[in-house]
């Protein structure tokens, strides 16, 4: 099997999820009549898109040359991150059964991937755009964020640190995913994970707007929280790297926030929502007349 078929079967089983995801979350009727909510929002959010393309092309160049660049100015923490939490993640796999197995594997790839995409499609269905003009900006701080540290650090995860204790599950159970995971990453940049900093982002955001999609947030939270874990499970992260993941996805939901409140593009498109400073004068004024 090769890079294409494995990728089909990303494809499909995301799609799969997506069909069952529209339904539930966004519904039926929001689907019918957001032709014009998706006009607006794709307007409203141009420049953010703009932006995230470039990023990710920076990515994909540090990707391929970045590993060079990083043995020449990075500083390799492969060692303090080891001698700071020792075997956890081989404790962790201790507890391996091929049902968790199977489960990890799969959230890993198929809900990952669907994590990061269904929330984009169903914020682009949505009146507001601010949900999905913030995602977006979260993205970018998440992705730039990690272009940094994949610079500045060299960092190989246990699987490769310590092969005689963790094992890589992942590849044991479905080697071909092999052939998906080294398109979009090299072993020697674990930290941090961006796997946990991407899903916990979408997670707080869901949070941040559970008006929006009430049933949205109970989903993306469980599969953040299983793909974080998951990444460990594997043996592809160290803890270190999840926890760092944390911080980055606490760092980008903060910048997105503040980014969503203080944009032109999208508050002209959401005439009903005022900036943070604004609401604060309008609260104070009600407030006085009232008492």
């Amino acid at each position: 099997m090769g890079l294409l078929e494995v990728a089909a079967q990303v494809v499909g089983g995301v799609l799969v999820l997506f069909a069952v995801a529209l339904a539930v979350v966004v519904g039926p009727a929001r689907m019918r009549t957001a032709s014009d909510a998706v006009r607006s929002n794709l307007r409203a959010v141009a420049s953010a898109v703009g932006v995230l393309a470039v990023v990710l092309a920076a990515n994909g160049v540090v990707r391929d040359l970045g590993v060079e660049v990083s043995w020449l100015i990075g500083v390799n923490i492969t060692g303090y991150i080891h001698a700071i939490e020792g075997e956890f993640v081989a404790v962790l796999q201790s507890f391996a059964t091929p049902a968790l197995t199977a489960y990890f594997g799969f959230v890993y790839v198929f809900g990952y991937v669907f994590l990061l995409t269904f929330p984009l499609a169903a914020y682009l269905l949505h009146d507001d755009p601010r949900p999905l003009y913030e995602l977006l900006v979260a993205y970018i701080v998440n992705y730039g964020v990690g272009l940094v540290c994949y610079v500045a650090f060299i960092a190989y995860g246990p699987r490769n640190f310590m092969p005689e204790l963790v094992e890589s599950l992942l590849y044991t159970t479905w080697p071909e995913a092999q052939l998906l995971t080294t398109e979009v990453n090299r072993n020697t940049n674990v930290f941090p994970s961006l796997h946990t900093s991407l899903s916990v982002t979408v997670a707080l955001l869901a949070h941040r707007f559970r008006h929006v999609y009430p049933r949205w947030y109970p989903i993306s939270v469980a599969l953040a929280a299983s793909i974080s874990v998951s990444t460990m499970y594997l043996g592809i992260h160290w803890a270190t790297d999840v926890v760092a993941g944390l911080a980055v996805a606490g760092l980008s939901v903060s910048v997105a926030r503040r980014a969503g409140t203080g944009s032109a593009p999208v508050m002209s498109q959401c005439p009903k929502t005022q900036p943070v400073g604004r609401r604060w004068v309008d609260g104070l004024r009600r407030w006085w007349r009232d008492d």
